[in-house]
């Protein structure tokens, strides 16, 4: 068998109460090797067409990676994928912290969860047993006080959890799923899935610990990073020190128009200075915390007193959650901004699409599609600190004007109409992240074909990527061109992206975090030492084309094809103030450089279906079975 693997698949269905395991061979790890690969493979064969996300026909799968469970920087991560209630598509999403090194080491490589239990429960994971176990004493409870309901009940002090709060539960379509208290598998509606099916949490503590090939160069490359991270050229210091937000990286994105505020209308934000993270640490900070044996330590803690209240054990502000709940709904009080944040996480929310979805709503409300008899009375304008929290309440209870915006942008237009349609912020449903395409216009790419919408993790921030550099070189070793201008959207920008792309799905399947500065070869290597094949930088690359191809065959049976695979209205306009003023896309330019990349990645150039070929050369040739019969949604 593969070293650095269980050789396991747990199957664990609610409906029947039924707990089997896969035992997949060789072939199948090393095709697929984990995290991203397996979802794709599992939710493409597993989930029927057509189904609402929703149903107990849909599946919630939280998949390993050949690291995870190895005490390495940034080697405790797992990838949570379902049809989403958000999208009706494809969608995955990654989260780290100290949950998954615990299931992994339960002794299985990933988590199938099937059915839907009749009443709330939780899955109870050890290496020696696995059981479901009722939670409806849990149901209703937060993400922190379940956690700790949990250690008291089952006596292990080192139980990790992941889990949903209200937001979960109540199905708002963008809840996510929070491992342990404050690290969230953010995007597309994991959590409202994991509520449909009535699971509170799965509770883990495992003592097994993977075996690797090599267990000299694992100690090499661990020391290796340990040592000298903060020397990596391609490592930003600010992340070690505040997290993400750090004061210039937001003040420099506001003066070139990148700080998306007031719903994207307007991309610079007079009050930047006030909402960063390093404003926050300064005036709020409780110091930095890591995930399982990193030495990058990049995720802060905060807390409050009085009014707020805020408890550091629920994490701290990241860069999305400043600008999606500061500068996007216009708000600039930090304090209720962190305020926002610990709801998010108490309620199992993702932060980017509330932020989204509220600034929705106050745009609506402000050119009053929306009344205050429609939201209970609030005052739901752009600024308003306090209706911003109330939103977060509303939303996660459902109540209320929340119960609409619960849904998301794209679901929320098409009930109001009215025009609203035109500053609904989403690609294929996805609410978009604080990258403005318009800044970073090959992101722009990637937002507009990415299988589960406008995801700022796979691909390439083209701000990042306009001169020679040690990080651009990086690119280079998967196929990167040269440096290009932010705004480029030439052949040679696609191929930049489509390089950037296809590692950002490898380096989802490993599964490792993108903030510790491993580079491709690393990785490979790092593959190599653990598992024993004689793995390369082109089979993690193919690796990446396959799961893109296979998720793009799931949307195209779901009736998602080319017609999805855009940015709003908005995006191809100026704004009225800073950077971006008089700077949108050029329409055909973005279109022209969509069908580049399907080109590149083996798809049809005029509709993006995979072609015979391609799916041969990937050895997914079985994936051609569906794309015979698209299904209408």
């Amino acid at each position: 068998m593969v070293h650095g693997v269980a050789g396991k698949i747990l199957r664990v269905d609610l409906s029947t109460k039924s707990i089997t395991t896969d035992e997949p061979d060789e072939d199948f790890y090393r095709t697929y090797l984990g995290g991203a690969g397996f979802l794709a493979y599992y939710l493409l064969r597993e989930i029927p067409a057509g189904i609402d996300p929703l149903s107990a026909e849909n599946k919630l799968i939280f998949a390993f990676g050949p690291m995870t469970g190895l005490a390495m920087p940034g080697a405790t991560r797992n990838c949570v994928g379902a049809k989403s209630p958000l999208t009706g598509g494809f969608s995955k999403s990654e989260v780290g912290g100290f949950w998954p090194m615990a299931a992994k080491q339960a002794g299985y490589d990933a988590i199938i969860i099937e059915g839907k239990s009749e009443t709330p429960v939780y899955l109870f994971l050890t290496d020696e047993v696995v059981e479901i176990r009722d939670a409806s004493h849990l149901w209703g409870e937060t993400v922190m006080d379940t956690h700790d309901a949990l250690v008291e009940e089952t006596g292990v002090k080192r139980l990790r959890t992941c889990s949903i709060g209200l937001g979960g539960e109540n199905m708002v379509r963008y809840a996510c799923v929070i491992n342990d208290l404050k690290d969230a598998a953010g995007r597309g509606g994991m959590g409202a899935v994991m509520g449909s099916k009535n699971l509170k949490t799965i509770a883990a503590a495992g003592k097994w610990k993977p075996e690797v090939a090599d267990p000299k160069r694992i100690r090499e490359l661990t020391l290796l990073m340990n040592q000298d991270f903060l020397d990596v050229p391609i490592f930003s210091k600010s992340l070690h020190e505040v997290g993400t937000g750090e004061h210039s990286q937001m003040v420099g994105g506001n003066a070139v128009g990148n700080m998306p505020s007031y719903n994207f209308a307007r991309n610079d934000f007079p009050a930047v200075a006030e909402i960063t993270a390093t404003k926050a640490m300064a005036d709020h900070g409780d110091g930095m915390e890591a995930c399982a044996a990193c030495s990058i330590r990049c995720k802060k803690t905060v807390k409050l007193a009085g009014e707020y209240n805020v408890s550091p054990r629920n994490g701290g502000p990241e860069y999305e959650s400043l600008g999606a709940l500061g500068s996007t709904c216009g708000v600039d009080d930090l304090p209720a901004i962190i305020k926002a944040n610990e709801l998010a996480n108490l309620y199992s929310l993702d932060t980017i699409s509330l932020g989204v979805s509220i600034a929705f709503g106050m745009e609506c409300f402000e050119k009053e599609i929306l009344t205050r008899e429609d939201t209970g009375g609030i005052d739901l304008r752009f600024g308003n600190a306090e209706a911003m929290l109330q939103m977060v309440e509303a939303i996660a209870r459902r109540e209320g004007i929340g119960d609409l915006l619960a849904d998301g942008v794209m679901a929320a237009a098409e009930r109001l109409g009215q025009g609203s349609e035109e500053f609904a912020m989403h690609v294929k449903g996805l609410e978009i992240p604080m990258h403005d395409p318009r800044v970073k216009q090959g992101l722009g790419v990637v937002y507009s074909v990415e299988a589960h919408g406008a995801d700022h993790c796979a691909g390439m921030h083209d701000t990042g990527a306009t001169q020679d550099s040690p990080s651009f070189e990086h690119y280079r070793s998967m196929g990167a061109t040269r440096p290009l201008p932010a705004n480029d959207l030439s052949a040679d920008k696609v191929a930049n992206q489509k390089a950037a792309h296809t590692h950002s799905l490898f380096r989802d399947s490993v599964v490792v975090c993108s903030f510790v500065p491993w580079t491709i070869e690393q990785t490979v290597d790092i593959v190599r030492a653990v598992t024993g094949w004689s793995y390369s930088v082109h089979e993690a690359l193919m690796l990446g084309q396959r799961i893109a191809t296979l998720s793009r065959i799931f949307n195209l049976r779901e009736g998602i094809d080319v017609a999805a695979d855009s940015l709003p209205n908005r995006m191809f306009e100026g704004t009225p103030t800073g950077g971006l003023k008089d700077g949108g896309i050029d329409r055909e330019k973005m279109q022209d450089a969509i069908s580049l990349f399907y080109g590149m990645m083996g798809w049809d150039e005029q509709t993006g279906v995979p072609t015979r070929s391609h799916l041969g050369e990937m050895g997914i040739g079985w994936a051609g079975q569906y794309l015979a019969e698209p299904v209408t949604v």
